[in-house]
């Protein structure tokens, strides 16, 4: 009987981490104190793994092109649908909330979804049925709805791959999108799917700051699991983030996506030769950065969540010992959903002070008046 010889996931692992050198360990910022300079050259290393400074270069002048289909009004806010060129021959269509009840112009809160298929009606409580409902609200997952009654204006978009950005392909035989087709694709001309998304968010940003109802220089981010993902890499390689919040996302890599099955949208290839989550924080720093994440998570273990934020909190204590509160883990004792207790607290406290964050001389923090 001849021998099954299968293959040595946990040598080839190992091999693999003994090998590999991140070239943004932010240990190796601690002696200089340079943050400043360590994150202006990830931030560039990281927008071309993604492919995001290509896409950005290539589009730099496209028109948007935007139009509004419709407008709804609700009690205390009305939403506007309209549509942006995202690049040549892609359009991402979105939910613009803006409230009633006071006079703007508002905070804008980003809200990206993760990955249900109806992607930004979910968030906005546009529920195809009583189930969905149901669903949607035991998770907490109408972020947008909960952004719009604290005050702010609200903008829910359709990620890459999910309802309006869905290949018909995929939309036609009812999966709940195409991340996999589009990420094949991206892939093979140097781009990522992440990459995509961010800047996608980036073109919104660029919309609503012509918009008169909306004060673009207060800017938060959130959204749960994929829409985690989306909110945290935004943030890192857009300074136009205030305010970052993501959901249901953070983790080690080795503890998450290369240890548990994920959807292909996670994954960069040659990201461990630059950094792990926790390094790619640092590009946050020091602006205000709540994760949220349950304790009960199997796709993100809390353990290896843990272990990120501890680092997380190291770079943001080194850079400024005194603004440690900037950085935050809250724990949900759930799964994987979004918890909206410490959100919209979190982004009250720090949003009014956000506007104007920035690293000086290398080590310190410039704080807002």
């Amino acid at each position: 009987m001849t021998e099954s010889i299968l293959f040595a996931t946990d040598s080839y692992m190992r091999n693999l981490r003994e090998n590999t050198a991140r070239e943004f360990d932010y240990t190796r910022a601690l002696d200089s104190g340079d943050w400043k300079r360590w994150q202006q050259s990830f931030r560039e290393r990281l927008a071309e793994l993604t492919g995001l400074a290509s896409l950005k270069e290539h589009t730099r002048d496209l028109p948007l092109s935007s139009r509004t289909t419709e407008t709804v009004r609700f009690p205390g806010y009305h939403r506007e649908k309209t549509y942006i060129t995202t690049e040549l021959g892609v359009e991402i269509p979105f939910y613009l909330l803006i409230p009633e009840n006071s006079t703007g112009p508002f905070p804008l809160v980003l809200t990206p979804h993760g990955h249900g298929k109806r992607g930004k009606e979910t968030y906005v409580g546009n529920y195809s049925s009583d189930s969905e409902r149901q669903q949607a609200e035991a998770g907490e997952r109408d972020v947008a709805l909960q952004a719009v009654s604290e005050g702010y204006a609200v903008i829910a978009m359709d990620v890459r791959g999910f309802w309006e950005m869905s290949r018909e392909e995929e939309f036609s035989t009812k999966k709940a999108g195409s991340c996999d087709e589009l990420q094949k694709r991206a892939f093979m001309y140097g781009r990522t799917l992440i990459g995509e998304r961010v800047h996608d968010m980036g073109r919104l940003i660029d919309y609503a700051s012509a918009h008169p109802d909306i004060d673009t220089s207060r800017i938060v981010i959130t959204g749960n699991s994929g829409g985690g993902t989306v909110s945290f890499f935004t943030a890192a390689l857009d300074e136009r983030i205030s305010v970052c919040v993501p959901s249901s996302c953070f983790c080690t890599y080795l503890g998450s996506v290369m240890k548990v099955p994920h959807c292909h949208c996670n994954f960069i290839p040659g990201i461990m030769k630059l950094g792990d989550m926790h390094d790619i924080s640092g590009l946050i720093a020091p602006r205000p950065l709540l994760f949220v994440h349950g304790i009960l998570d199997q796709d993100f273990p809390i353990e290896h969540t843990r272990e990120a934020f501890a680092h997380a909190r190291n770079i943001y204590e080194a850079i400024d010992c005194k603004l440690t509160d900037r950085c935050e883990l809250y724990e949900g004792n759930g799964g994987h959903r979004y918890y909206k207790e410490r959100v919209w607290p979190f982004i009250r406290q720090h949003l009014t002070s956000s506007a104007g964050f920035n690293i000086q001389g290398g080590d310190r923090f410039l704080q807002s008046p």
